[in-house]
């Protein structure tokens, strides 16, 4: 099979060859720490390496996200505002001013914030969500659609649809988008209802000429230790509506499978979600609040795709705990409509061996040797 007839096949609770073997990616600071390690310095997580981590690591595609641009444009400037030794003020890409890390930096601290009121929303954001810029569809577009719209091609690609949430709460900051829905729940609805929009009309271009899409995808980190950053009740009334009409955009074009990138425990916007149409969880961080892909089918069946739930800190620990945890998920792959990985990026204090056993064993127990792509990673330890 291939990786798109894999993806769909897995989604849709099919007949499939395999599992497929997949990543999230890593920290910045992991690939040169493995590099001290014994990974090859020819081999790289960024575009235009000599060799690239999937390839180094045998891994399979479910990730290819497709679609113009839905999000701001033109972006900010990105600009290194300050120096101050092991860490620099920064202003992103959306707008925002953060202090970061140079090193092991994460998650960086916001520290100012453009969008702050309805004025410097319709002066700076509000002309960035246009759907109908031009500039949102790329020079090479004719070329992006005819491989959209290949129906032999062998990577699934997701259309991207971007975010109701998550964004605001990037570009004003937590305190603020809190306290919006309670003190300008007009403006709030305006600004939610600008994002929909935005990807709806970029989208339906995209759709309208042919392409075919397996899946759809956003991002919205809106969750917590403790919960949602969003109660339940505005989310009903705020957010569900807008999802409904992308997902039901979607859906008018035959895909079926939606899903959402939120960490934290998200536990109480589950049914939200599937009520909505999102019917997929990505990446179903552990943390200490337990999130996991075994529960969520007991709770929801069938109706709830998965992918992800393999916490990343057992990749610290012991061989015997990496297979314990790659052995738990057995009955779950082999019911299908899940994609195990690690809940989130690989940090850099994973050492390399860990990752290589877990890989070795991923594609021995999840993978059955089958079909399996090429692997130099391990092909290179001694046996």
């Amino acid at each position: 099979m291939t990786d798109r007839e894999r993806f769909n096949a897995t989604m849709h609770y099919q007949p499939v060859d395999r599992c497929p073997i997949c990543d999230f990616g890593f920290w910045d600071e992991t690939i040169p720490e493995w590099h001290k390690q014994g990974l090859p310095k020819k081999v790289e997580w960024k575009s235009g390496a000599e060799v690239y981590t999937d390839q180094w690591f045998g891994m399979d595609s479910y990730l290819d996200t497709g679609t113009p641009d839905v999000g701001l444009n033109p972006t900010f400037e990105w600009k290194i505002l300050e120096d101050l030794g092991d860490h620099e003020i920064v202003q992103q890409g959306d707008g925002v001013r953060v202090l970061r890390k140079k090193y092991m930096g994460s998650i960086p601290h916001h520290i100012g914030h453009l969008l702050e009121d309805r004025d410097s929303w319709r002066k700076h954001y509000l002309p960035r969500l246009d759907p109908n810029n031009p500039a949102r569809y790329p020079a090479d577009w004719d070329a992006r659609l005819a491989r959209w719209k290949d129906p032999n091609r062998e990577t699934p690609v997701s259309a991207w649809a971007g975010s109701l949430f998550g964004w605001l709460r990037d570009w004003m900051g937590l305190e603020n988008v809190a306290v919006v829905p309670y003190d300008d729940p007009d403006w709030f609805e305006e600004m939610v209802t600008t994002l929909a929009d935005c990807t709806i009309g970029t989208l339906t271009r995209a759709l309208e000429a042919g392409a075919k899409f397996d899946s759809g995808s956003m991002w919205e980190d809106m969750c917590y230790s403790g919960g949602p950053l969003l109660g339940p009740d505005h989310f009903k009334r705020f957010l569900v509506p807008h999802y409904r009409r992308i997902t039901d955009l979607l859906h008018k074009y035959d895909i079926d499978i939606v899903w959402t990138d939120c960490d934290g425990k998200i536990d109480t916007l589950l049914p939200l979600w599937l009520d909505a149409g999102v019917n997929c969880m990505f990446p179903i961080e552990v943390g200490t609040w337990g999130g996991d892909p075994v529960r969520y089918r007991k709770e929801y069946g069938k109706d709830l795709r998965l992918i992800g739930g393999f916490d990343k800190h057992l990749l610290q620990r012991s061989k015997p705990a990496i297979l314990a945890e790659v052995e738990r998920f057995v009955p779950l792959v082999e019911e299908g409509g899940f994609i195990p990985l690690p809940d989130h990026r690989v940090p850099p204090d994973v050492p390399y061996e860990n990752y290589l056993y877990y890989l070795g064993e991923a594609r021995r127990v999840w993978g059955k040797g089958i079909n399996l792509k090429p692997c130099p990673a391990l092909e290179a330890v001694p046996a």
